[in-house]
């Protein structure tokens, strides 16, 4: 296993179980990330505030990070320009039609042992095994 670092993974879990527990004690909301993004784009009144906070944060602690010394990946990645509008399009309408997405779902979700939620957590993690089998073994895989 490659890039194997479990105390960073735990640090960031921890994190992220704070800032869903927070958002949930404060404001009564889920932390989904499609859905925070989507309030963002049609703001309702008086809702818009905590959503661009939210977004902001998730921005700001990766700056922190790598201001702190973190590590970048070096990530190279030329996809075709089709693909990743086809990709975005299948991402948008796969969390609309799951009523969420893999955050709101696989975080929140799951902690409230919502059926919806483990439904939806295990369609998500076959998709994305049968996505990782088909790219590595079918489509030009080594």
């Amino acid at each position: 296993m490659e890039n194997f670092t479990p105390l960073s993974a735990l640090f960031g879990g921890a994190l992220i179980g704070l800032g869903a527990t927070t958002l949930l004690a404060l404001n009564g909301r889920i932390a989904g990330i499609s859905g925070i993004a989507a309030g963002l784009v049609r703001p309702v009144r008086g809702d818009w505030a905590w959503r661009a906070v939210f977004v902001v944060g998730l921005i700001a602690g990766a700056a922190a990070y790598r201001f702190a010394g973190g590590p970048l990946q070096n990530l190279q990645f030329v996809p075709a320009t089709v693909m990743l509008v086809i990709a975005g399009f299948l991402v948008g309408f796969g969390a609309r039609l799951g009523g969420g997405c893999t955050s709101g779902h696989g975080i929140c979700g799951l902690a409230q042992l919502s059926p919806r939620s483990i439904a939806a957590v295990a369609v998500f993690t076959v998709t994305a095994m049968i996505t990782v089998y088909l790219i590595r073994h079918g489509w030009g895989g080594a």
